[in-house]
């Protein structure tokens, strides 16, 4: 097994192990893509069942 696919099996192991866990949880979160000149770019899928914020903060208020 080669390491890209011997590091996905082993992600996808992790992902689905826990008691209540399902194969959406290790469906691919992000996407890269590169341009011409070399650059990558990685972008969170819109699909996404998990992805970072939007940075509005007003549902976690800071705590004092």
């Amino acid at each position: 097994m080669d390491s890209d696919a011997d590091f996905e099996q082993k992600r996808h192991d992790q992902l689905t192990t826990a008691p209540k866990a399902t194969e959406a949880d290790a469906e691919p979160r992000i996407r890269i893509s590169e341009t011409a000149d070399g650059t990558k770019r990685i972008d969170w899928r819109d699909d996404a069942e998990v992805s970072p914020s939007s940075g509005d903060d007003a549902d976690y208020p800071a705590e004092r």
